[in-house]
Order: C-alpha cells, then sequence, then structure tokens
C-alpha cells in the first residue's frame, strides 16, 4: 500500500474542511439539536481501520471517514474543537433506541431493513468492486487490464452481484469456479485452486491485509460499472433532527467534488488501488 503521499493526503483534508468555513455553515444546525450543545458528537469503531481512519485516531482527520466527518462537521457550523468522539460497536449502533452519539460512520450500508430502527444520511460512498489476489498470481504475470484480466481463474460466491458482474463485464476466458460463500472462495484462492474474485474494496481491503498473507488488491472498477453496489450512510437515532442538516452537507460535498476528492485521496491515492478501466 502506499502511504508516501500521506503529507499531502492530509492537507488536502484539512484544507477542504477549513474552506468549507462559516460562509457555508448552515443556518440552525448547531442550535439545541445536538446531544450535547455546541457540540457534534460522531461515532465509529474501535479499533477503526485504515484506510477509513488512520492509526485508530479519528480526531486526527487522517482517513477516508474521518475527514468526510469534519467537513460534514464544518459545514454545519462546527470546527474541530467542537467535534468531540466516542466509541460504538457496528452491532450495537444498528439496533433500535437511544445513541450516545450524533451520527456514526463506519461503513453502515444502507438497507430496507435497518431504516426501520434507525435513519440513514444520504450516501457518502459508492463501494466500487475491487479485484483481489495473492502476490503469486501477481509474480505469474496477472495484472490489472482487461486483457490480462480475462486468463484469470476466477472464484465466486455464486449468490452475489460479483458473479454476474464478473460474467457481464470482464468475460473470462475459463467459466468462474462458484462456491457458497466468500469464506469459501477465500479458502479456494489459499489453497491455489482460483488466481482471484471480485469483493466490494472496504471487504477487499480487509481480507487483503488481515485475511491472507500475501493479499493483493489488483485494481477497482469505478462503482457506476457495478451492479446494485452498497452504498454508506451516516447512521442516526431515529428521527434525529440533524438528518435535514447532514443530508445538505453530503449532497453539497458530491455536488462540489468534495467527497470525490476525499474519495481519490484516502482510497485511491493512499491505498495505491488503481482504477480499472
Amino acid at each position: 500500500m502506499n502511504l508516501t503521499s500521506s503529507a499531502g493526503v492530509m492537507a488536502l483534508s484539512f484544507g477542504l474542511v477549513l474552506n468549507a468555513g462559516a460562509a457555508t455553515a448552515q443556518v440552525g444546525c448547531s442550535d439545541g439539536k445536538t446531544l450535547n450543545e455546541g457540540v457534534l458528537t460522531i461515532a465509529t469503531s474501535n479499533p477503526a481501520y485504515f484506510p477509513w481512519v488512520m492509526d485508530n485516531d479519528p480526531a486526527s482527520g487522517k482517513g477516508f471517514e474521518a475527514a468526510v466527518a469534519y467537513e460534514i462537521a464544518a459545514r454545519m457550523g462546527f470546527d474541530a474543537a467542537n467535534v468531540a468522539w466516542v466509541a460504538s460497536s457496528f452491532d450495537e449502533s444498528i439496533q433500535p433506541g437511544l445513541k450516545n452519539f450524533d451520527f456514526n460512520l463506519q461503513q453502515f450500508s444502507i438497507t430496507a431493513e435497518r431504516e426501520q430502527v434507525v435513519d440513514f444520511s444520504v450516501p457518502y460512498y459508492t463501494a466500487a468492486m475491487a479485484v483481489l489476489t495473492r502476490q503469486s498470481a501477481v509474480d505469474a504475470g496477472i495484472t490489472a487490464d482487461m486483457a490480462s484480466l480475462k486468463g484469470v481463474i476466477w472464484g465466486a460466491d455464486a449468490s452475489t452481484t460479483a458473479l454476474p458482474m464478473l460474467q457481464d463485464l470482464i468475460a473470462p476466458t475459463s467459466a468462474p469456479l462458484l462456491y457458497n460463500d466468500n469464506t469459501d472462495v477465500v479458502a479456494a484462492m489459499k489453497a491455489n485452486q482460483v488466481d482471484a474474485a471480485l469483493f466490494d474494496l472496504p471487504t477487499a481491503l480487509y481480507l487483503g491485509a488481515v485475511v491472507l498473507d500475501d493479499g493483493v488488491i489488483l485494481g477497482q472498477f469505478p462503482p457506476e460499472r457495478s451492479q446494485n453496489p452498497d452504498r454508506f450512510g451516516l447512521l442516526m437515532e431515529k428521527g434525529n433532527a440533524l438528518k435535514s442538516c447532514v443530508d445538505t452537507a453530503i449532497t453539497a460535498m458530491t455536488s462540489d467534488g468534495t467527497l470525490a476528492a476525499l474519495e481519490a485521496a484516502w482510497l485511491q491515492e493512499t491505498t495505491g488501488v488503481p482504477i480499472i478501466k
């Protein structure tokens, strides 16, 4: 993973927050709507993982979700000194009931089932599909281009959207080997039965760093080329009065290119995962 540009990425992230400033802060979003008066309380997991949060320190503003959180806070009228971080587990956060945070971001996929008990913001990230392989396959000559990918022996979970995307987009010369779930796909990769598989980028980052001792994320496809991609939203207590403020901030960040810039900085440059075209 390429971390040589981390200083520039950090400068970009805080530059975006500073650029938001008071001129674009939303009137009324910091008045009486937060859990604690005058403070925006944001939750994430503990530990929080690369590249969403760097060094398990969200208050640093480093990492995609940490940078997004501070940018949203600034646009809502909260400077960094008035942002407080708390820890909340994934499973605990998606349960109904009172929350110890104003919003929480830790790669929560927006689903209709979850929306029955919690509120989500509009999406701040749409997950790209990424090619996970092993260093041995890279050493054997696999590269991040369509011609090379067509000749790869692929594994796939037969029940996920990765399979039709693999067949339609890449159209490998050999039929993919099908498995019951992603655990079996990774096991097949470890056993040298398959060379590569498609996963959403967050899953690929985890598998490549934690599960496979020689995992390599060869590249990622633009999200718009995925079928029914996961969309991540900020999670809030059901009926939270801040939802409209958060949605307005994220919509503006999407329109003016801020989200795209943060995504490029933290999820492409920092991870070194190229776009496959």
